[in-house]
């Protein structure tokens, strides 16, 4: 059977520190257009779906990702494994690439070399979306595993935190599971103290700062950030 690399972004209406941040304009389009629009670019992956909660309070971001052509699977709110278990199999993929739905400049460039890294390497996990152990920005990577290695979470996990994360049942048990990372090539991109992620209020009006624009390359939004500093 041939791979079915699948990107999963996951993404809610009801983050505690910025509630709606996904929807909040980012130089004039919502900021989860952006990551759907940038993850496109990526050509190792097979397809992109967006995993949301399947309550009301999520029913307008239902609305615009179907009007922008974006694959959707509803699921539970809080048991976050589980939603992402099920979206992995409601759409049969052999693995799964996670994207978070407040990285904006996602890199479709970056998520391939992190498909390229995971294939050749033969680790349990893989990741360049934050500046662990590596030294790419926060923001414009993702994380990749196979669907066994989901499942295996979604079987396993039972702490709360567990299965309100999807990887932190991995991060929890690094003897249970090989975990790897690598720099990025480009070295105009070797910068770990940016940071292009959306958590709170702060973060996103410095975004909207920076002069960009959403067909740029991770080099040029790295270079924008830089100048802002």
């Amino acid at each position: 059977m041939g791979k079915n690399i699948v990107a999963i972004v996951q993404a809610r209406m009801g983050a505690s520190r910025l509630p709606g941040k996904v929807m909040l304009s980012l130089h004039g389009m919502p900021i989860v257009k952006w990551v759907f629009q940038r993850t496109q670019k990526t050509k190792s992956i097979n397809g992109t779906i967006f995993a949301i909660p399947d309550n009301k309070d999520n029913d307008s971001l239902n609305e615009y990702l179907n009007q922008i052509g974006a694959r959707v699977y509803r699921g539970s709110e809080d048991d976050l494994v589980r939603r992402f278990y099920m979206t992995a199999k409601y759409v049969n993929a052999t693995h799964v690439v996670r994207i978070c739905a407040d990285n904006p400049f996602v890199s479709g460039a970056e998520v391939d070399r992190l498909v390229q890294f995971y294939l050749e390497s033969n680790c349990d996990y893989a990741y360049n979306h934050i500046p662990k152990n590596n030294r790419y920005p926060n923001g414009i990577g993702a994380e990749i595993v196979s669907f066994q290695v989901l499942q295996n979470i979604n079987e396993e996990a039972r702490n709360p935190d567990h299965r309100e994360h999807v990887f932190n049942f991995i991060w929890a048990h690094p003897e249970q599971f090989e975990i790897l990372t690598f720099d990025p090539a480009d070295k105009r991109l070797a910068c770990p103290d940016i940071k292009l992620d959306i958590d709170t209020r702060q973060d996103y009006e410095k975004l909207c700062r920076m002069n960009v624009n959403i067909e740029m390359e991770a080099c040029e939004i790295v270079a924008a950030a830089k100048a802002l500093k």
